[in-house]
């Protein structure tokens, strides 16, 4: 029990991130399984259809529905890494706009104008 307390501020953290990956792990795998699940009640669904145990239209409603889910799903995934390719490309953005006023204050510099045209770069960088 000491050990433990006295140990606790090196094994806290790490039991942290450990917990941290487990969320992570279980909420990539609730989505798959999500996913997953509705395309085996698809099947499901259709296995009963085939043995008569559904209506066409109760078959066709049902089949709407699990569609229709697992669309919404596929368009949540499609959004999400779509919303993580745009914040890659705005932070490429900024570190290239950064990286090109920095090149060009080189050249400004070199040329004895720096100052003024430093301030004008500056307030570009610095303005949202």
């Amino acid at each position: 029990m000491l050990g433990k307390i006295l140990l606790l501020p090196i094994t806290g953290p790490i039991s942290g991130l450990v917990w941290i990956a487990e969320q992570i792990q279980e909420r990539t795998n609730t989505e798959f399984d999500d996913q997953e699940n509705l395309h085996k009640q698809l099947l499901s669904l259709q296995l009963k259809f085939d043995m008569g145990e559904f209506s066409e239209e109760e078959f066709d409603a049902q089949e709407e529905e699990l569609l229709l889910k697992i669309q919404a799903l596929e368009l949540e995934e499609e959004s999400r890494l779509a919303l993580e390719s745009e914040e890659e490309q705005e932070d490429y953005s900024v570190e290239s706009q950064f990286r090109d006023v920095h090149e060009e204050n080189e050249v400004y510099q070199k040329q004895g104008v720096f100052a003024k045209k430093y301030e004008e770069n500056k307030n570009l960088v610095l303005s949202p």
